[in-house]
């Protein structure tokens, strides 16, 4: 049975947000309204003036991608997943980038669990060598078209069973088992194996590490570094 390391991706692996970077394409490619962008511009604002926080941004992100993903063709969808890849793919933090190396080296069977479309993250993980990826799907309905409506939103929403399916059709073992997360949406995904890594954690996670005695590591700028408790 192989050893498993599972991996958030947005903020944890990619230096930003795989949505984010697919919602500003899709708008510059005339996919999207250009005026849409009006839906999380103040979120934005507020985030990068520190007057809100990131997850309020990527929540309106989030509701301006499903309001207008209803009638996309998925072949022009594919086109501009791939067109964010190619361009964005080698921004990731150094920290995740050497431990899936490291990890892949030793034999680790690398999964990655995202919120993030699975079209994109295919694409995105493949080149760094994942072997299983969870993401979201999107319900296809006449001629292709999106229809607005997350396909099993259910399963994917919760990493913990995400995980244990893994397990289950892989036959992987948790001895030894890492995962990598920097939310508190991260946690059930977390407490599921033996090493724990909080990497660039927000605040309500970062609280958790602390009373769990998990790792926590910092990348900025060119340093890495670790909290302790």
């Amino acid at each position: 049975m192989k050893k498993v390391a599972i991996f958030d991706v947005d903020g944890t692996i990619f230096r930003s947000s795989l949505l984010i970077e697919l919602v500003e394409e899709l708008i510059e490619a005339k996919i999207f309204p250009a005026g849409c962008q009006r839906g999380y511009k103040k979120e934005l604002e507020r985030w990068l003036n520190r007057e809100g926080s990131y997850e309020d941004y990527i929540d309106a992100v989030v509701k301006i991608f499903m309001k207008n993903i209803k009638g996309v063709y998925y072949g022009d969808f594919v086109e501009v997943g791939k067109a964010v890849i190619q361009r964005k793919q080698k921004r990731v933090y150094r920290f995740t980038r050497d431990l899936i190396t490291q990890l892949k080296k030793k034999g680790y069977f690398l999964l990655a669990v995202s919120q993030s479309p699975k079209v994109v993250l295919d694409n995105f993980c493949d080149k760094l060598g994942f072997d299983k990826v969870y993401g979201r799907f999107y319900e296809l309905g006449p001629g292709d078209k999106f229809t607005g409506r997350v396909v099993d939103e259910h399963l994917i929403s919760n990493k913990a069973n995400i995980v244990k399916r893994a397990l289950e059709k892989e036959g992987l073992t948790l001895k030894e088992s890492i995962a990598v997360g920097d939310t508190e949406d991260d946690i059930p995904m977390l407490e599921t194996v033996e090493k724990p890594i909080c990497f660039n954690p927000n605040q309500k996670l970062l609280r958790y590490a602390k009373l769990n005695n998990w790792r926590v590591a910092v990348e900025r700028k060119d340093v890495i570094y670790e909290i302790k408790k």
